[in-house]
């Protein structure tokens, strides 16, 4: 037979998934007070100040200082987004795969974080020189081709106030400014997929596409980057490419053009 004393953090964790529950249903543009989830619950106001007191000190949930209702906090959603985000890699590496057989260039899925691309998962072929690796590594969203794609559903103004804040570009010998680069975002949009021609770095050249998500959002982008040697000739149909191929792993994340946004 169990101690009590083995059962009571058992207990005490379902009591706090319970309101973290009753949370996570409550209205997104406000919270729930402590009468409130006590009343829901069927527990004491003072038994459900102290729980929510240490869900708030972890992270779990968090107060609004004015009117004092609770909502799920920063640590849930980052735990939400990390846990997502290896789902997506494991799902997409196969995609990338693909990518390197066809084109027989390095291929990664990049992710946004704030306004800078970061790398999630890079694939490379198996003679490819073992240089510096891009996972893990961020860079200002206007530089690339995957950063033009993760912000291309972004409203006017938000990307008016990115490309304000990057202003001209010092990157390649071709970096652009803020007013050329939002007419080339509008292309994307357009064109389905993004192309970079020695604007991030002399003598490179890329193309992105966009992975949508069940709702039609943009989760992150498929990248193939290579010298302008190499890939220079054939940008075009290995941004069609890309854009194909990110459009199957759309489909299997969820997203169907009929139900949703379309592609594009």
């Amino acid at each position: 037979m169990r101690s009590s004393r083995t059962q009571a953090p058992s207990a005490g964790l379902r009591r706090d998934l319970e309101i973290l529950e009753l949370l996570a249903n409550a209205d997104p543009q406000g919270g729930l007070g402590v009468s409130r989830i006590a009343e829901i619950l069927g527990r004491e106001k003072s038994q459900m100040s102290r729980a929510l007191k240490a869900l708030e000190a972890e992270g779990m949930a968090e107060r609004d200082g004015e009117t004092l209702e609770y909502r799920l906090g920063w640590r849930l959603y980052a735990l939400a987004a990390r846990g997502g985000e290896t789902r997506l890699v494991q799902i997409a590496t196969p995609y990338l795969r693909r990518m390197v057989g066809a084109l027989n260039e390095t291929t990664h899925l990049c992710v946004l974080r704030g306004s800078a691309v970061l790398t999630l998962r890079s694939v490379s072929p198996s003679h490819a020189f073992r240089g510096l690796g891009w996972e893990g590594v961020t860079v200002p969203a206007p530089m690339t081709s995957a950063g033009r794609v993760l912000v291309s559903d972004w409203e006017p103004q938000a990307l008016r106030s990115l490309l304000a804040e990057a202003g001209t570009l010092p990157a390649g010998p071709r970096a652009r400014a803020a007013d050329d680069l939002l007419a080339e975002i509008a292309g994307i949009r357009r064109r389905g997929y993004a192309a970079v021609n020695e604007e991030f770095e002399e003598g490179l050249v890329g193309v992105s596409a966009p992975v949508r998500d069940f709702r039609g959002a943009i989760v992150a982008a498929i990248n193939v980057s290579a010298p302008k040697g190499r890939l220079g000739s054939r940008l075009d149909d290995a941004g069609r490419l890309t854009l194909t191929v990110a459009q199957e792993l759309s489909a299997e994340l969820g997203f169907h053009p009929s139900g949703g946004r379309p592609l594009r």
